[in-house]
């Protein structure tokens, strides 16, 4: 049965398929063509990235930055447990030991206190995810990578437009990855977005997304033919999905608007749970987020459970997250030893639940999910 009120809907600005058209008329539909450099422009020129390069997703993003960062066997990459796939296989595909982080008390962010008892002379990176677009705590983060002479890699796929003490996520590790998936405040169906923001990466990191050729310095009329120089892959997307990308970025500022309007009405009119024991998010001081979407953590898994189907029987459909990824059968099967207990990690695996957030939400259609959500926990006094 489909749902009255999805967990997700993309949104359109209405000028995606007139870009695409245009995209086609140009004649040049592969990567690189001019909608994919107004997105590059944007990044640049708007948000104060230092160099970006759009890639056909988030996850290959961050495999550009494995390889940026020559990751090899051998190598400790400290990833948060609670986190999508794509944060560690990014590196465990380099050959990386994998070692998992908490998260903390007070939201699914990685702890910097427990990152800094898992560092060893053969860590490399770590990998902080900045949860919902709310920022991690960087600045401890950053002493630790400056410390040991680590790389710090932001996963910023939830993030675009959120803010860390005023500054752009995103501008803080040598590299960082965005996403514009469909469930993205941004979206191009697929895609990403590789922040380059150390210039000794940027030459490389060009012929990294070209397939390991020197392709784009070629184009610059820089080298008269271009070469296999090292390793890469077809990482850029094709222009018609920078087309649709770009009739998004257009409107940023609006669906950045949107998207906090419906977070706040969901934080306002969910408070009373609270008080039964129920958390819902609380982003520090520090971090400015962008409203990427909005959450409940249950008491306990069963309560959980219940819940979901309970708003399924009503036409909603919420959504648990991610299931600790050191307690997974990958990860179970080649990393050796006992899982660690995770124990924050474990909780939101275990009592974290989504509620829909998506710009066309209508004020009725969200006032109807928090009357049922309320209506869910009054059942059960």
């Amino acid at each position: 049965m489909t749902p009255d009120i999805p967990f997700n809907k993309p949104y359109f600005s209405g000028n995606e398929t007139r870009y695409i058209e245009q995209a086609v008329r140009s004649g040049k539909i592969s990567g690189d063509g001019m909608f994919t450099r107004r997105v590059h422009e944007f990044f640049e020129q708007q948000l104060g990235f230092p160099k970006v390069l759009l890639t056909t997703s988030c996850t290959d993003a961050l495999e550009m930055a494995a390889l940026l960062l020559d990751i090899r066997p051998g190598d400790e990459v400290i990833v948060p447990a609670f986190t999508f796939v794509s944060t560690a296989n990014a590196f465990a595909l380099r050959g990386a030991t994998l070692v998992f982080a908490d998260s903390t008390p007070d939201g699914p962010n990685l702890d910097p206190a427990h990152v800094a008892s898992l560092v060893t002379s053969r860590t490399r990176v770590i990998v902080p995810v900045h949860y919902a677009g709310v920022a991690c705590d960087l600045d401890p983060l950053l002493a630790l990578a400056q410390r040991h002479g680590l790389s710090l890699v932001e996963d910023a796929a939830q993030a675009v437009g959120s803010r860390y003490k005023g500054r752009c996520l995103g501008t803080f590790g040598a590299v960082a990855a965005f996403s514009f998936h469909e469930t993205k405040n941004i979206s191009s169906g697929e895609g990403g977005l590789l922040v380059i923001n150390d210039s000794a990466f940027v030459h490389r990191a060009e012929v990294i997304w070209e397939k390991g050729t020197n392709r784009t310095a070629y184009f610059r009329g820089e080298v008269n033919k271009y070469n296999w120089v090292d390793l890469g892959s077809s990482f850029l997307p094709s222009d018609i999905i920078a087309a649709v990308l770009w009739a998004q970025l257009e409107l940023f500022e609006r669906i950045q608007t949107r998207r906090m309007a419906l977070w706040q009405g969901y934080h306002a009119g969910l408070s009373p749970l609270t008080a039964k024991g129920v958390e819902l998010p609380a982003p520090p001081a520090y971090a400015a987020h962008n409203g990427h979407l909005f959450y409940l953590v249950c008491r306990t898994l069963t309560e959980r459970t219940a819940l979901i189907v309970f708003l399924r029987q009503r036409g909603i459909m919420a959504a648990f997250h991610y299931q600790a990824l050191h307690r997974s059968p990958f990860a179970q099967a080649h990393q050796p030893g006992t899982p660690p207990t995770l124990q924050w990690a474990e909780r939101y695996s275990n009592c974290l639940v989504r509620l829909p957030l998506y710009h066309e939400l209508s004020p009725d259609e969200q006032q109807r999910v928090i009357e049922v959500v309320l209506g869910f926990y009054a059942s059960l006094t």
